[in-house]
């Protein structure tokens, strides 16, 4: 399906993926009507139900029309298991089967960026592009923005009770209430801010997507799968792609932007012959350009949950009876509120496990609902256990464990080699051991603990230290933000990218996404996947004046 079709197949600026950071490119580069933009989507429609629905992103989880479903290589740190990667491949991206917390990372985390190389991407240099994405519900400051295209609703009037209970005991445990972590100070505890506009999700495709293809000269090609950027000599050319089972090359008079994630980027480049020259020997593609890192330095955040019985009713009462979905189901329809219209995360928080902290070292979150009876291959979000329960979740900020993604073969078909080296050091099976002993710590506060029947994984019976960090090894997994791939840094031999997010060694080829990141952010990256393409964007621009 082509939305808009232009005269010929060439085009100023060809953006390959129409996640986050595509949709966002679409829209910036087309603006001022000088430029033609073509952008390339191997997924098609975001216009379902589950998927705009908030809640319903638990039905679009392993859903294989819209998500590439990724297994990772078999992981050591995970005892060997194959974790689940799912990632979005429709318009908007993974976006747009995200849970839509709405958090930038910490300010420290910017400041790391620049000093490992990058000028302009400190916090002060960031925080503009941040405020201009947003339009936010609770107003704007110095830190906020309203306006924007994002619209960013502030839910801490309409949490579950449960949610307020777990801020009540963190607070009781010793942290700080914070109303905004996207505002003076990261650290406490609170409800999450969420993408969402009348109670539907506000992806970056109905933010930025939608008005960009009500111009001229804007095209967008969905079903159509990216093989390799063409290259002449070290100058991009144009992008090779299959749709409809034909082969095609689209020309790019002035760049190519590769914008396919933290997944698919590094394999696309490996694909064109830009990467580790053994590895691309070893797959049998032409190395055009020995890039060590491409596919190097892989980061994620690890999550686990523990699961509790409640004494009071949790979302499980209300989402789990057919009439209930029913109900729920009609309100939100009729009013874009209830159940449905909000997050699964609700309420949460970033805390140091200690003093050797500096800044916050894990991320909390609370699940007013429990799906341990689901299927396997499922996340029942709406067929929740059939007794009241809930989760409290946590991920680790800053991860030192590093991996790869790699093409798997020449083949655009293939999916990629993703090898996460969960817990690879030290210090990380440090901060989970310390969050989990947290999660219980904060269980035991009053303000949870007279809601508590028993925690049931998991259980009481995992005690030690060495039992701890086996059942983390055993059930812990990505929470989905994975980047650093084609990191952003000064020399080729350990970064893909410099400061203006163009290739090292290659002209007219740039990657704007998650991908490029010096480092994980401390939090949910969809807000800095944004802010990175919104800033990257403004860049080619004035490279193409």
């Amino acid at each position: 399906m082509n939305h808009r079709s232009l005269t010929g197949q060439s085009f100023d600026f060809i953006v390959v993926g129409a996640g986050s950071a595509g949709c966002v490119l679409a829209e910036l580069l087309s603006a001022d009507g000088r430029h033609s933009v073509a952008v390339i989507e191997a997924g098609g429609s975001d216009r379902r139900l589950f998927v705009q629905m908030p809640l319903g992103y638990g039905k679009t989880y392993y859903d294989q029309s819209i998500g590439w479903n990724y297994h990772a290589e078999p992981d050591p740190g995970l005892g060997g298991r194959r974790d689940y990667w799912p990632r979005g491949r429709l318009l908007g991206g993974s976006g747009s089967i995200n849970a839509m917390v709405w958090v930038r990372g910490h300010p420290g985390d910017y400041d790391d960026w620049a000093a490992a190389g990058n000028p302009g991407w400190g916090y002060a240099d960031v925080l503009p592009a941040f405020k201009a994405l947003e339009d936010n519900q609770a107003g704007g400051d110095a830190w906020r923005g309203t306006g924007g295209p994002v619209h960013v609703t502030d839910v801490s009037a309409r949490l579950h009770p449960l949610a307020q209970r777990f801020i009540e005991a963190g607070r009781q445990a010793g942290f700080a209430l914070n109303r905004d972590f996207n505002g003076a100070s990261q650290d406490g505890v609170g409800a999450y801010q969420i993408n969402t506009r009348h109670g539907w999700r506000c992806s970056a495709a109905r933010a930025f997507l939608r008005p960009a293809l009500r111009r001229a000269n804007v095209a967008l090609f969905t079903q159509a799968h990216a093989v390799r950027v063409v290259l002449d000599g070290r100058s991009a050319t144009g992008v090779e792609i299959v749709r409809d089972g034909q082969r095609q090359i689209l020309h790019a008079r002035r760049e190519v932007i590769v914008a396919a994630g933290a997944v698919a980027s590094p394999a696309l480049l490996h694909r064109s012959g830009i990467g580790p020259a053994a590895h691309l020997a070893a797959i049998g593609v032409a190395v055009a350009l020995d890039s060590p890192a491409i596919g190097h330095h892989l980061q994620d955040h690890l999550g686990i949950n523990y699961t509790f019985r409640a004494r009071s009713p949790t979302l499980n009462q209300t989402l789990r009876p057919w009439w209930g979905k029913l109900v729920a189901g009609a309100q939100f329809l009729l009013t874009g509120r209830g159940p449905l219209s909000l997050s699964l995360n609700q309420g949460g928080g970033f805390v140091r496990t200690g003093p050797q902290a500096t800044r916050p070292n894990v991320q909390l979150y609370l699940q007013a609902i429990s799906t341990l009876g689901g299927p396997a291959g499922t996340r029942a979000l709406l067929r929740p256990d059939p007794f009241p329960g809930f989760c409290i979740g946590l991920s680790s900020c800053r991860p030192q464990s590093r991996g790869s993604i790699l093409a798997r073969s020449a083949d655009a078909f293939a999916p990629p080699l993703i090898f996460p080296n969960a817990f690879g050091t030290a210090r990380d099976v440090a901060d989970m051991l310390a969050g989990v002993k947290l999660i219980r710590r904060l269980a035991a506060q009053p303000a949870l603990a007279d809601e508590i029947v028993a925690e049931l994984a998991p259980g009481p019976g995992v005690a030690s230290d060495a039992a701890l960090t086996a059942d983390f090894r055993a059930r812990a997994g990505s929470v989905y933000h994975p980047c650093g791939t084609v990191r952003m840094g000064p020399a080729i031999g350990d970064s893909g990218v410099d400061a203006r997010l163009r290739v090292h060694g290659i002209e007219r080829l740039r990657v704007i996404d998650a991908s490029v990141f010096p480092a994980v952010v401390s939090g949910n990256t969809n807000a800095p996947t944004m802010m990175v393409a919104l800033r990257g964007a403004a860049m080619a621009l004035a490279d193409a004046r």
